[in-house]
């Protein structure tokens, strides 16, 4: 008995689709704990609803959240919570720790010796060497004077 490519191209769409659903699963379910396990008081949440509030204290046994919101207090379901948006913890000081402070240089500056403020200055010292090499170019080929230079030799200009 043959099997038809069709029936087995079917079988396997239906075993990849199998795949993906539990790999979507355990990705929800571990950002589900993640989420579980960053509730401890002092943190910032926002619940389901949209509301904004600071966690007070936590139930572990009746799975209830007590939420601070402005002047009101909120008893929640622990599911009620949507997400974390400021961990009591925070994580964010420990990852700072471990990169490098933006010491970057900004569009255009350059760095001399490793010194910033150097390389503001000698780059505007550059820009101005080359707005002089500009105009003594430009006055060496054609007739144009430099502001600074002397009125010697030259066309004259007729008066009017």
């Amino acid at each position: 008995m043959a099997i038809d490519p069709i029936t087995l191209l079917m079988f396997a769409l239906i075993a990849l689709l199998i795949f993906f659903m539990f790999r979507n699963g355990k990705k929800r379910q571990a950002a589900m704990q993640e989420l579980q396990s960053g509730l401890r008081p002092g943190a910032e949440v926002m619940l389901q609803s949209g509301i904004f509030g600071t966690i007070d204290s936590v139930d572990e046994e009746d799975n209830k959240v007590t939420v601070r919101s402005g002047t009101s207090t909120f008893v929640v379901h622990r599911n009620a919570i949507s997400q974390i948006v400021a961990p009591v913890d925070a994580p964010a000081d420990v990852a700072a720790a471990d990169l490098a402070p933006d010491d970057d240089p900004a569009f255009g500056e350059r760095l001399a010796n490793g010194n910033v403020d150097a390389g503001v200055a000698d780059a505007s010292d550059d820009v101005k060497n080359a707005s002089d090499e500009t105009i003594d170019r430009a006055a060496n080929e054609s007739d144009i004077e430099r502001p600074d230079a002397d009125n010697q030799g030259g066309e004259q200009t007729p008066k009017a």
